[in-house]
């Protein structure tokens, strides 16, 4: 039951109540499910009040002191909590959706299980916080702090980073970190990778600022093989838009590639950084048009890709169709070898209808371990 005297003496203002608590420091408050919704208590002192499911629904608490209180289960639904020291604090399965945490303190919270969907955390501070399955999705998290926060199986969907602070951080389970919103580069520190163990998406690094050269080796040096699904695009510049789309939608389901046209300065140094890309990555994607297969540089790396499978007897070469050419009027000696493949079919890929059925069964072939013939 709700402390009928300890509620009272809140209600006759911050002042009172915060004298009351400088007098009665021994008596932690137990102010357990009263009501409290709409209600201005700006700067007011609840350290380590026992506040379980408490409606605190839309209040102004800016600048409160909230150090290790019990907000189990508490209706903090837009609330505004900017500035409040909530070091400690137990929000576990509590409603923060739409709250206002900017500057606030939160280290090693207990909000595991919390909503915080769309929950401001503009300069925040969150280290070693257990926000382990919580709704951060359109969350801000802007300049906050999450060094060695626990974000297991959380949502960030959406969320929207930038001079974010990651260390320490297991993000290999964590939702929808590639449909976040970068707003600047973030800090995510080696231990984050580590942690992880690589397993965070490339598309999330790359919005957060990580350079590629990092990305491209990041696996292995966690201990994880460069994975053989990555590619390297080979095209004709006259396919730039198709060539584009393709490499574009390649990064968006987390496929390392890069693309080269055949106008790019083949010397070489060239050849060099393409033997590197082959390499590394083990899969050379060719957009067989009629515009690349007339192309000397783009001939050559069918050849050189095709003796590779004859090496290692693996597949290196995925042919993609976006006309007829190929299959119709190329004359080369390595034609069998080439339309003997699983060959993407795009042809007609400008209708979004027909790209949007090619490529999963596209992706689904680069993807699938296969042997060469």
């Amino acid at each position: 039951m709700a402390n009928a005297k300890q509620f009272g003496i809140l209600k006759r203002g911050v002042p009172t109540w915060n004298k009351w608590r400088e007098q009665n420091r021994e008596a932690p408050p137990s102010i357990w499910k009263p009501d409290f919704c709409g209600m201005d208590r700006v700067a007011v002192n609840l350290a380590e009040a026992n506040l379980i499911n408490v409606n605190l629904r839309g209040s102004d608490l800016s600048g409160a002191n909230l150090r290790r209180a019990n907000l189990k289960g508490a209706d903090l639904t837009d609330a505004d909590l900017s500035g409040a020291n909530l070091t400690r604090a137990d929000l576990t399965g509590a409603d923060l959706s739409g709250a206002i945490l900017m500057e606030a303190d939160l280290s090693r919270g207990k909000l595991g299980g919390a909503n915080l969907r769309r929950t401001d955390f503009h300069y925040a501070h969150l280290p070693v916080a257990d926000l382990s399955r919580t709704d951060l999705s359109v969350a801000v998290l802007l300049s906050a702090d999450l060094s060695g926060a626990n974000l297991r199986n959380s949502d960030l969907t959406k969320a929207c980073l930038g001079s974010t602070v990651f260390g320490g951080n297991d993000l290999s389970t964590v939702k929808g970190l590639e449909t976040v919103q970068h707003y600047g580069p973030s800090t995510i520190g080696i231990d984050t990778i580590y942690e992880s163990k690589g397993n965070i998406p490339e598309v999330f690094l790359r919005g957060a600022g990580v350079p590629e050269d990092f990305i491209v080796y990041m696996r292995s040096l966690v201990g994880k093989a460069i994975d053989f699904y990555s590619c390297f695009i080979s095209y004709s510049s006259k396919d730039n838009d198709f060539a584009q789309r393709l490499y574009a939608d390649l990064q968006a389901k987390n496929v390392r590639c890069w693309k080269f046209d055949e106008n790019a300065k083949w010397g070489e140094p060239v050849w060099g950084e393409i033997d590197t890309a082959i390499r590394h990555y083990d899969k050379l994607v060719v957009i067989c048009s009629e515009n690349s297969l007339q192309s000397v540089p783009v001939i050559r790396e069918i050849e050189r890709a095709l003796q590779k499978e004859d090496r290692e007897h693996k597949n290196v070469l995925f042919p993609i169709s976006i006309d007829d050419y190929l299959l119709k009027e190329w004359d080369h000696p390595r034609k069998a070898d080439v339309v003997s493949k699983v060959i993407g079919e795009f042809r007609g890929w400008d209708n979004p209808a027909t790209y949007r059925k090619a490529f999963p069964r596209f992706l689904d072939a680069l993807n699938r371990p296969q042997q060469a013939s």
